[in-house]
């Protein structure tokens, strides 16, 4: 299976290798309450009673949602699965660093020393990242503080040094609780989520128990949050946001962040949750490892994600994914060779790039609206269920009857 080393630098570029040492996880005050194997079991029974009782709690377990709903529930995370949003190339990054660095020392402006670092940390440079701000923090030690450590702390997760990141998040979540969405929450969240899960188990998946939501990061999430049964969604979605934000400014196909993302679009699994988003999620991780059986275990969560999903099978759902990751890698090429051409010409990027890529042009979604069957068709089944579920409990309530007669005739004396 893949190593959490091969893991890391999936998701960060470094090779760097530390150990970790955090308290037990509050994942398993949270996970405990879904069975994985009693649900699978009860599976049928579920289905049976789905379709002749309307009790909410069953409404949405076989879920009809259009992909269309689940895009608007969860915005931009169809696009950053499949790698289709607006960011700049390594090119860029390279012209970022000649431009702000052809100022003397004495020129640059705290925020040049920002643009600096980062580029390096995008460039997989990430001492050289470090570096530039504590040079910045020694010239200006409490100007854009916030800014320093919230960058730091990512440096040094990148560089692999998790529990050192850990403490610079801490310091920049005191200083600006709110800042980027509160993203930085759950980035901290995510580093010891994946310190914890490194220590139970080498390996991709961070989690691979059989499940259709709530376990995982997501379960993770909510114990660390404390969240309520009326607050889950709005932790989720708030948690959903955080991932997002470090996919689109940091490594977008990193499967860390995908399995995370797909385990909090699959929300709790009854409600409110996007199955063919997830399996999209899944199924993109299992192309960025480098083992067969860590490829073969992400493509098994895709395929739980869809067993509740009605009509779509996961060869359909991969087959629009690949074309969205077509479309995807069709328009970072166009912005890669815009930027190299820009570069070749002298013009600023800075102003190019704002000019022509203040946003991405839509993503093309197969079948946005697609439904499985009409109402009334959706009626006809609902009427031969029930009527199936009153033959099969009429015959299993008289072959009780019989089997008890049988067994009175047997004990009766002659």
């Amino acid at each position: 299976m893949i190593t959490f080393e091969k893991a890391r630098r999936s998701w960060t570029g470094s090779s760097d290798k530390q150990t970790s040492c955090v308290a037990p996880s509050p994942r398993a005050k949270y996970a405990a309450q879904f069975a994985p194997s009693n649900i699978r079991q009860l599976l049928p029974v579920i289905a049976a009673i789905s379709l002749i009782v309307p009790e909410p709690g069953f409404a949405c377990l076989w879920d009809y949602d259009t992909l269309a709903m689940e895009r608007q529930r969860f915005p931009e995370a169809h696009e950053l699965i499949a790698g289709h949003f607006v960011r700049h190339s390594d090119a860029y990054y390279e012209w970022r660093i000649s431009d702000r660095t052809a100022k003397s020392v004495d020129q640059r402006t705290p925020l040049d020393f920002d643009d600096i670092a980062v580029a390096y940390d995008k460039l997989g440079q990430h001492d050289q990242a470090i570096e530039t701000i504590r040079a910045k923090i020694a010239r200006w030690p409490e100007e854009r503080r916030y800014e320093s450590e919230a960058n730091l702390g990512t440096f040094h997760i990148h560089a692999g040094r998790f529990e050192e990141g850990l403490q610079h998040i801490d310091r920049a979540i005191e200083l600006n609780p709110e800042a980027h969405f509160g993203r930085e929450v759950y980035q901290k969240l995510l580093v010891e989520y994946v310190i914890e899960s490194r220590r139970r188990d080498d390996q991709l998946p961070l989690d691979d128990e059989e499940s259709y939501g709530g376990t995982g990061f997501t379960a993770f999430v909510l114990a660390a949050q404390e969240a309520k049964a009326e607050d889950r969604l709005a932790e989720i979605q708030a948690a959903a946001e955080g991932i997002m934000g470090m996919m689109r400014f940091g490594r977008h196909d990193s499967p860390i962040l995908l399995e995370a993302l797909g385990d909090l679009l699959l929300s709790d699994g009854f409600h409110e949750d996007s199955k063919m988003l997830a399996a999209r999620a899944y199924l993109r991780a299992s192309y960025e490892v480098d083992d067969s059986a860590s490829s073969t275990a992400y493509r098994q969560k895709a395929r739980r994600a869809l067993e509740m999903q009605i009509g779509r099978k996961t060869s359909e759902i991969e087959a629009d994914l690949k074309r969205e990751m077509e479309q995807g890698d069709a328009f970072f090429g166009q912005i890669a060779a815009d930027e190299r051409a820009w570069i070749a010409s002298g013009s600023d990027l800075d102003t190019e790039f704002a000019d022509k890529y203040y946003e991405a042009p839509e993503l093309k979604v197969a079948h946005p609206n697609w439904k499985p069957m009409k109402p009334g068709t959706t009626l006809t089944l609902v009427v031969l269920g029930g009527l199936a579920i009153v033959f099969v409990a009429s015959a299993s309530i008289l072959a009780i009857v019989v089997r008890s007669v049988r067994r009175r005739r047997a004990l009766s004396p002659p």
